[in-house]
């Protein structure tokens, strides 16, 4: 794995998958600002509250990285299987071509993959409801890191990408800088929801961020090949 460049196309990924964050987490966002004193939605009054849901939710992200690097790092050692890591960095680059077409909306697939999900979902997402309305930072940080495991094909496709990276570190570090992807889409989606998700919706932006990720999947896979 060439770690700077992988770093930094996990990075836009996540922000070029802002155009599905909208619909998915759009309403989460809602929900976080709806029981907050109307004071405390104007402005730079609601920042801390984005801030600490969001980075709850990236901290989740990465520990899930850390978790299913550091399992595929034990599991190759025990196996020791040839060329298996680039084995699974064609799996993670199909995934991310599959990923962009879900977000260009020309083949859903990756539906059936959050389905799956959502039974583990389903055991987790009570404990984010004892937690609404949000009044206290404390509140929206724990809702963050509960709804960072929230069923979800972009969050999916990079998961695999860090399972292939067979390290903990850098499957921590690989979703930590997705998530970071993800931040200046969900932090201005917080304040400005009405808008951006008009704009996110439109099919060209849709089309645009989809090609961009099966782009970066293409290349994956290239780099794939050529190391065996």
């Amino acid at each position: 794995m060439q770690i700077e460049t992988t770093y930094i196309t996990a990075f836009l990924v996540g922000l070029f998958g802002g155009v599905h964050c909208v619909g998915m987490c759009g309403g989460i966002m809602g929900a976080l600002t709806f029981g907050l004193e109307e004071k405390k939605t104007d402005g730079e009054k609601l920042w801390p509250y984005l801030v600490a849901y969001n980075l709850a939710r990236i901290l989740s992200y990465t520990l899930a990285g850390m978790v299913i690097g550091g399992v595929s790092a034990v599991t190759l050692d025990l196996i020791s299987l040839n060329n298996i890591q680039n084995y699974l960095l064609i799996v993670a680059g199909v995934f991310m071509i599959l990923l962009g077409l879900y977000l260009a909306n020309w083949w859903r697939i990756l539906v059936y993959v959050e389905q799956a999900g959502s039974v583990i979902w389903k055991k987790v997402q009570p404990l984010g409801q004892h937690l609404l309305p949000v009044k206290t930072l404390k509140q929206a940080f724990t809702l963050g890191l509960i709804w960072g495991w929230l069923p979800c094909g972009l969050v999916y496709s990079v998961l695999i990408w860090a399972l292939a990276s067979s390290s903990a570190l850098q499957g921590g570090l690989l979703m930590l800088c997705f998530g970071l992807g993800t931040l200046p889409n969900l932090m201005a989606m917080g304040l400005f929801a009405s808008s951006l998700k008009k704009f996110f919706q439109k099919k060209s932006m849709r089309i645009f961020a989809g090609v961009m990720v099966m782009l970066f999947g293409g290349v994956e896979i290239l780099r794939a090949v050529q190391a065996f």
